[in-house]
C-alpha cells in the first residue's frame, strides 16, 4: 500500500501544479471561451424569466448582466448549485477572473478544498481495529487518486473540444468515484462511515458541480471542434498515453505478435530463474516511472503466489504471459478475514496506459470469503487480451477511468463485475459459477453516482454460460449497485441459465427510477425479454443509442485501443 506522506509536502506538490497550470492556462481559458457563448445564452434566458422588464431589445440585452448573475446561471445547471455559487462567488469578485474562466475555476476550487480535505485524513487516526485501519490507509490513497485526477484535469488536451471534454469528465469522474469507494470502506459501521463521510461532504459536491459544467459544455456545443491548442509546447506532454514508439510502423507489428512481444521483452520474469526476476512486482520496479515509451515485461509460464500492485507512476507498461491458463497470479486476499475490497486484489493496475495480455489473474478465497477481488483497474485507458479473472464475489474491480477487455474469461458468483469505470467488454466469456448455498448470482453491479458521470458497463458480442451445474441456481444480468447505475448488454449471447426477470433489485421489489439498464439484440435461450423486470429504468434503445456505448463513443478509444495493438470493433 502506497503511503499517503506526500500530502505532507503539499507546498511542494502545489508549486509543481501551478507551474503547470501556468503552461496550460492558455490552452484551457481558450477551451472556456469556446463555451462562453453559451454561458451568455444560459444568463439571457435566467435574466429574461425573472428580470424581463429590464430588457432592451437589440445586441445589449446582456451587457448589463453582473458576473455573479452568470455565475448563478452556470450553476444552476449543477447537481449543488448552492455549493457552487458560495465556492466561485468570492473569486470572482476579484478583477482578474472573468467569466470564461468559470469551468476552469470550477476544478480550482475543488482542487483546493480536497487539500485540505486530504490534510485531515493524515492526521486522523485510526484505533478500531485491522479493518478499519485498512480502510482508512485505503482513503488516504483514494484522496491522493482524486488529487491526481482533479490536477490532471486542468492540463488536457486533444484534437477536438468533444475529446477534451471526455478526457475532463472522465478525470472528474474517477475523483468523484474515489471519494465513493473511501466511505464504502467504512460500510457497517454508521457513526464511522459518518465520520468518514462528512469531511468529505464539499469535495464531493464541488467535484460534481465541475463535472456538471463540463457535461453542460459538451451537450451544449455538440459537435464543434476545436484544433489541439499548444501544440507546440514540447515540455507539457507529461499526460500523453500512448508511448511514443507506437508511431513507428515495425514497432507496430511488434506489438501485434504476443510471441514477438515475449522474444523482445524489455524484462523478463521467471519462476525457474532464466529471467532476471522470479517475481512480478520485482520487475515492476524496475520500470523508470512516468516512462512515455512501452515497457514490455514478459512473465513465464507459471503460478505467482504474490500480490501484485502496477503502481500510478508506472505507466505505459505492457505484461504478457504464455496464455491465460499459463502464467497465472495468485492471492488469496478477502474481506471476511479484514482486507477491504478496494485493497483485496491479487493484481491492482493504477499506472495508466496499461496492457495485459494472455495471462490469468486468481483469488483463490473462495465463497465463504465473499468480497475477494481477482483484478482491479483504477487506471485510464488501460487494456486486457486473452486475460482469465477466476474468483467467486467481485472477481473484476472495473474500479474507474477507461477500460477495454477483449476475449477475456471471466469467472465469478455475486457482483462479479463491478466498479463505475467506463469499461467495455468485447467478445468475451463470462462463467457464472457455483455460489454459496442460498446465495443468487448476479453478473454486474454497476456504481455509477452521478447522471453527469459518463462512466457503465457495456457487455458487447459475449458469451454468457455456466461454469458447473447451476440448474438450482438463479442466475441475473446485474443489480443496481448505486441510484444511476448504467450497463447494457449488446448483441451478446444468453444462455438459458438467466432468470426470465433479466434483473435483480439491490433492496426492496424495484430500482431507482435514475438506472439505465438495456438489451440490444441479444440472443439465445436466456435472452427473451418477455417476463423481464417492468422498472422505468430498463430502457428500450435504437442502434443509433446503442453505439453510444461503443469502443469509439463511449470509451474514445479509437487511437489508444488500436495502439495497444489488439483486435476490436469500434462500433456495435
Amino acid at each position: 500500500m502506497s503511503s499517503f506522506k506526500a500530502y505532507g509536502k503539499f507546498d511542494e506538490a502545489e508549486q509543481a501544479r501551478l507551474e503547470a497550470l501556468r503552461k496550460t492556462r492558455k490552452r484551457v481559458a481558450i477551451i472556456c471561451v469556446s463555451s462562453l457563448i453559451l454561458v451568455v445564452i444560459v444568463v439571457a434566458a435566467v435574466v429574461g424569466t425573472t428580470s424581463s422588464g429590464r430588457r432592451s431589445s437589440g445586441a445589449g440585452d446582456t451587457t448589463g448582466t453582473s458576473l455573479s448573475t452568470s455565475v448563478k446561471a452556470v450553476c444552476d445547471v449543477t447537481m449543488h448549485p448552492d455549493s457552487c455559487y458560495s465556492s466561485l462567488r468570492p473569486a470572482v469578485n476579484s478583477s482578474h477572473v472573468t467569466l470564461e474562466d468559470l469551468p476552469r475555476l470550477s476544478i480550482q476550487v475543488a482542487i483546493n478544498e480536497l487539500s485540505k480535505t486530504a490534510k485531515y485524513f493524515s492526521n486522523l487516526n485510526a484505533t478500531l481495529g485491522k479493518l478499519p485501519a485498512a480502510a482508512l490507509t485505503n482513503c488516504r490513497e483514494l484522496l491522493s487518486l482524486a488529487m491526481d485526477d482533479l490536477t490532471r484535469s486542468l492540463s488536457s488536451s486533444g484534437e477536438s473540444l468533444n475529446d477534451v471534454v471526455e478526457d475532463l469528465r472522465t478525470w472528474l469522474s474517477s475523483a468523484a468515484t474515489c471519494f465513493d469507494t473511501c466511505i464504502e470502506g467504512f460500510d457497517g459501521d454508521n457513526k464511522l462511515k459518518n465520520t468518514i463521510a462528512n469531511p468529505l461532504k464539499t469535495s464531493t459536491e464541488l467535484t460534481s458541480n465541475s463535472l456538471a459544467i463540463v457535461t453542460w459544455i459538451k451537450k451544449a456545443t455538440g459537435s464543434f471542434k476545436l484544433r489541439r491548442l499548444l501544440s507546440d509546447d514540447v515540455n507539457n506532454k507529461e499526460d500523453q498515453v500512448l508511448p511514443e514508439w507506437l508511431s513507428s510502423g515495425d514497432r507496430r507489428i511488434l506489438l501485434d505478435d504476443s510471441e514477438k512481444l515475449r522474444k523482445n521483452a524489455d524484462i523478463v520474469v521467471a519462476k525457474d530463474g532464466t529471467g532476471k526476476y522470479k517475481k512480478i512486482g520485482d520487475a515492476l520496479k524496475a520500470v523508470k516511472d512516468k516512462n512515455k515509451k512501452r515497457t514490455v515485461i514478459y512473465v513465464k509460464k507459471g503460478i505467482y503466489n504474490e500480490n501484485v500492485r502496477v503502481e500510478k507512476k508506472k505507466w505505459n507498461v505492457l505484461m504478457v504471459g504464455d496464455g491465460m491458463n499459463a502464467t497465472i497470479v495468485s492471492g488469496s486476499l478477502n474481506f471476511v478475514d479484514g482486507t477491504p475490497t478496494f485493497s483485496s486484489a491479487t493484481f491492482a493496475v493504477f499506472g495508466k496506459g496499461f496492457i495485459g495480455r494472455d495471462m490469468g489473474f486468481r483469488n483463490t478465497a473462495g465463497a465463504i470469503k465473499h468480497q475477494a477481488v481477482a483484478l482491479m483497474a483504477s487506471a485510464d485507458q488501460v487494456v486486457f487480451y486473452r486475460c482469465g479473472v477466476d474468483a467467486f464475489q467481485d472477481s473484476l474491480y472495473a474500479h474507474s477511468n477507461r477500460q477495454f477487455y477483449r476475449e477475456c474469461d471471466i469467472y465469478g458468483t455475486v457482483d462479479f463485475i463491478f466498479g463505475n469505470a467506463a469499461a467495455v467488454f468485447q467478445n468475451c466469456n463470462i462463467l457464472p459459477r457455483v455460489p454459496m448455498k442460498g446465495q443468487r448470482n448476479t453478473l454486474t453491479a454497476q456504481g455509477k453516482t452521478d447522471p453527469n458521470q459518463n462512466t457503465g458497463i457495456a457487455i458487447q458480442n459475449c458469451t454468457i454460460s455456466p461454469y458447473g451445474d447451476l440448474s438450482s441456481v438463479q442466475t441475473y444480468l446485474g443489480r443496481p449497485w448505486k441510484n444511476y447505475s448504467t450497463t447494457v448488454y449488446l448483441r451478446s449471447y444468453m444462455g438459458s441459465l438467466i432468470h426470465p426477470s433479466g434483473w435483480l433489485p439491490w433492496t426492496g421489489n424495484s430500482a431507482p427510477e435514475t438506472i439505465f439498464y438495456s438489451e440490444f439484440e441479444n440472443f439465445g435461450p436466456g435472452s427473451s425479454t418477455k417476463y423481464r423486470v417492468k422498472w422505468k429504468g430498463l430502457r428500450s434503445i435504437s442502434l443509433k443509442e446503442a453505439n453510444k456505448f461503443s469502443v469509439t463513443s463511449f470509451l474514445q478509444g479509437k487511437q489508444w485501443i488500436e495502439g495497444a495493438g489488439v483486435p476490436h470493433k469500434p462500433s456495435i
